[in-house]
């Protein structure tokens, strides 16, 4: 994912969770703070090594940040994410780490509500 996309210092962390507003279902937390003047959004990530393994956190991650890369035209402009993932993440393939953001972004009201997330190849 390219630099500006990112969050990666704390100082932006911190503020995602002092500020914005969370959301969460069973798999993932997030964290939406709205950032006026931004033009595109930002996301961070949070994967405790309570999920697992290194390769298995990297998995989660990679998925994330796929869904997040696919659903970028669905998603509110100008926002900072922060998505912390959940035990149950570690046992899901990418489809379901799909809809499951789809789902918790929908409840944020941040990704657009007839926004299509497509299961099929």
């Amino acid at each position: 994912m390219k630099k500006e996309f990112r969050i990666k210092k704390n100082n932006d962390f911190q503020a995602v969770f002092k500020k914005g507003r969370s959301t969460a279902n069973r798999q993932f937390i997030v964290y939406v703070l709205k950032k006026e003047g931004q033009a595109s959004f930002r996301i961070g990530l949070s994967v405790s090594k309570k999920i697992g393994n290194a390769v298995t956190r990297n998995r989660i991650k990679r998925y994330i940040r796929q869904s997040f890369f696919e659903m970028k035209e669905g998603l509110t402009e100008g926002n900072d994410y922060v998505i912390i993932a959940r035990k149950p993440a570690a046992e899901m393939d990418f489809f379901e780490v799909k809809k499951s953001l789809a789902h918790v972004l929908k409840l944020a009201k941040v990704l657009k509500r007839n926004f299509p997330v497509d299961n099929d190849l």
